[in-house]
């Protein structure tokens, strides 16, 4: 009998199982969207886009995105204080299909603002309350937290990894249709990217179909009250708010807004992805293989892919005496430098055009190797698992207990103003070229990278024993 107690607290929650699901179909309703978005945002009208300039879709893009991780500081305060996590999780996930739909409903600006309002919206909501759902299920001090969270975060990647796929086969092959201009008599080929938009609030519908059905049999009544409510809580939270800070406490914190920083600009290069690097895919990469052209949307799979792939691989590595022995600071460092290098590959691209930096050839005709963008976003998931989860990590460890809410949103800040920062990087493209901007983003992170090795022992001694 004891043994058979003993394996159930071995194994996992079903309720995880459900959040897994959920918040998989929410990531895959989402990187749907966003694997084509910036290329509806800049096709013709007659391919089927909305015909904006690509300085002014990038900017779109680029606020868009970050907004998704402004609003879940909001989403997540309303929830703690008046909704509850489950009902959060419920209208966030309502709204988000609300705003896939009108993106697929209405092939306009208008269509477009408000399906991204909508998506903003749930996202706020229902971002921050799926996560949390999770540390819910399990007691304090639990063993299998850890290993929860990484089971929910391969859902996440499975999701970010398949829709882009589903995604860009219906809009470049299933539903793309030769159309004519009946002025010009102009051919073009018309995207399907209305059915890319309904594939992503199927998706949506789909995991808040799976939450309805059984949240209540494997949640119980997880989330269904909001924490806020509490006078114990906001007793103690006013009690703890009047205690000052230690200067051993001063010093983490200010390492906390160091780090803060510096992945601002390592995120605002990364997330180039889905901006300047989508556009030069469509145009200048050869995608042809075989007789099979690959849809550009697929290449937003690669990341996930990578990751899945690697990830467990830095977990072990991290764990060896070598990996130990690498400190925060030289860790993150590396994943700039490595961000860096992957733009390098990009200047690859340029020159195999017979283009070089400041003269990029605008024959669409001239294609760069499929090669050059493998190897560039390989190396930037290589920076990325140097630096996202390892800073993630460190800003939990160096929270004091009653500021790590405030500080870890502080950290989910750092999304925000890199996503928009992106944007406005990926508008020059048009004015400087892809190549001034390749390598001009890839000069500037190998720099703060190396800034950053540079600090190791002052941000070290800071820390003050955190590791």
């Amino acid at each position: 009998m004891n043994t058979n107690v003993e394996n159930e607290k071995k194994k996992h929650p079903k309720g995880l199982y459900l959040v897994f699901l959920t918040g998989m179909w929410e990531r895959f309703s989402y990187y749907g969207m966003r694997g084509i978005l910036m290329l509806y945002l800049t096709k013709t009208w007659l391919e089927g886009g909305l015909a904006f300039d690509p300085s002014t879709a990038s900017l779109i893009y680029g606020f868009a995105t970050g907004l998704t991780y402004f609003t879940p500081l909001i989403g997540g305060w309303i929830a703690d204080n008046f909704l509850g996590q489950r009902r959060a999780v419920l209208l966030g996930g309502f709204i988000m299909f609300l705003g896939e739909a009108a993106l697929f409903a209405w092939t306009s600006h208008a269509g477009l603002y408000l399906g991204l309002f909508l998506l903003i919206i749930g996202n706020g909501f229902f971002k921050p309350n799926i996560s949390a759902l999770v540390g819910g299920l399990y007691e304090s001090g639990d063993k299998r937290l850890d290993s929860a969270f990484s089971i929910f975060y391969m859902g996440i990647n499975l999701g970010a990894f398949l829709a882009p796929l589903i995604t860009g086969l219906l809009t470049d092959n299933i539903f793309a249709k030769t159309a004519i201009d009946a002025n010009t008599g102009e051919v073009a080929m018309s995207f399907g990217y209305k059915f890319g938009f309904g594939a992503a609030a199927i998706g949506m519908l789909i995991g808040e179909l799976i939450f309805i059905f059984f949240a209540q049999k494997y949640l119980g009544d997880l989330g269904l009250k909001a924490k806020g409510s509490s006078k114990k809580v906001v007793e103690l939270s006013e009690a703890e708010a009047h205690k000052p800070l230690t200067k051993e406490e001063k010093e983490r914190i200010t390492v906390i807004f160091v780090y803060f920083f510096f992945a601002i600009f390592f995120f605002a290069g990364f997330e180039q992805a889905g901006s300047s690097l989508t556009l030069y895919t469509d145009s200048y990469i050869n995608r042809v293989v075989g007789s099979f052209e690959i849809p550009t949307a697929w290449f937003q799979s690669v990341n996930p892919l990578f990751i899945v792939l690697l990830a467990p691989v830095f977990a072990t590595f991290w764990g060896t005496k070598m990996g130990q022995r690498l400190t925060t600071p030289f860790k993150m460092g590396l994943g700039m430098i490595l961000l860096g290098v992957g733009f390098f590959f990009m200047l690859g691209a340029v020159y195999e055009r017979g283009g070089a930096i400041g003269n990029d050839p605008e024959d669409v005709a001239i294609k760069a190797s499929l090669a050059w963008l493998i190897l560039t976003y390989l190396t930037h998931t290589i920076g990325e698992l140097c630096l996202s989860p390892v800073g993630l990590s460190t800003v939990t460890k160096l929270s004091p207990p009653r500021l790590a809410g405030i500080l870890m949103g502080v950290w989910m800040m750092a999304a925000f103003f890199a996503n928009s920062i992106g944007g406005v990087i990926a508008s020059y493209v048009e004015k400087l070229g892809a190549s001034v901007v390749f390598a001009a983003v890839s000069g500037f992170v190998i720099f703060c990278g190396l800034l950053m090795i540079l600090l190791n022992k002052k941000l070290q001694a800071m820390m003050h024993g955190v590791k």
